[in-house]
């Protein structure tokens, strides 16, 4: 969950975006590097009244600033490919979520399950209970099982969407007449949030996204008390 003057990332809840964070990290050293040699060549040269007759022609120095920045982008690309086909990964997922997105709320239907699905829409500021963020909180949230993998089928009903929850790292559009899919495994027990992250009408700011990771056991409850309910 993000807080007030924040600068940073949320923190990490799925080994996804602990990857994304650290290459974030990594491609940041490398542009605080640059931006300082750049910065010192150009106080260098303003403030200097002498010359150097051997960088005003000079091979070796035009060898080096041609070949540099390709070597610091390769360090930049192949972690990033990793990261973007790791993203892609869908191994043996335990369990499939189909969300649907519609003006203005979403809708999961759990498809390993017969009768399992409802809609999700934000809770009105003035049924918020103490400790419940506003404009974030839902009626029904997406239970999870922690440490499994959860494949999301993503699509809408009306126009655009986007399926987004930062803390996991995932982020996927929602097309009307498309199934997208994504995947994530919640690395540890917590409530995540999220929004639809495409302008979607009037009411885009007001159909947010909460996932709450839970231990298996949990889950199990959780699931037999909706078919119940259903």
């Amino acid at each position: 969950m993000a807080h007030p003057t924040q600068l940073g990332f949320q923190d990490a809840a799925s080994p996804v975006m602990e990857e994304l964070l650290h290459f974030h990290d990594h491609a940041l050293m490398i542009v605080f590097l640059i931006s300082t040699l750049v910065l010192y060549i150009i106080i260098a040269m303003v403030s200097t009244k002498l010359t150097n007759k051997y960088i005003l022609d000079s091979q070796e120095i035009e060898i080096v600033w041609t070949i540099l920045p390709a070597v610091i982008l390769v360090l930049i690309a192949l972690p990033s490919l990793r990261i973007l086909y790791l993203m892609d990964e869908i191994n043996d997922p335990h369990l499939t979520i189909k969300a649907m997105g519609h003006q203005w709320y979403w809708s999961y239907e759990y498809t390993d399950y017969e009768n399992l699905g409802f809609d999700s829409y934000m809770t009105p500021t003035q049924d918020l209970t103490p400790g419940q963020f506003r404009l974030l909180e839902t009626d029904h949230r997406m239970v999870i099982p922690m440490e499994s993998p959860i494949r999301v089928l993503v699509s809408a009903e009306d126009v655009l969407h986007s399926w987004a929850v930062p803390s996991l790292g995932v982020k996927m559009d929602a097309v009307p007449g498309r199934l997208n899919q994504t995947a994530f495994i919640a690395s540890r027990p917590g409530v995540f949030y999220g929004q639809c992250s495409e302008i979607c009408g009037a009411n885009h700011s007001f159909m947010p996204i909460v996932v709450e990771a839970v231990p298996l056991e949990y889950f199990e409850n959780w699931s037999s008390l909706m078919l119940e309910d259903a």
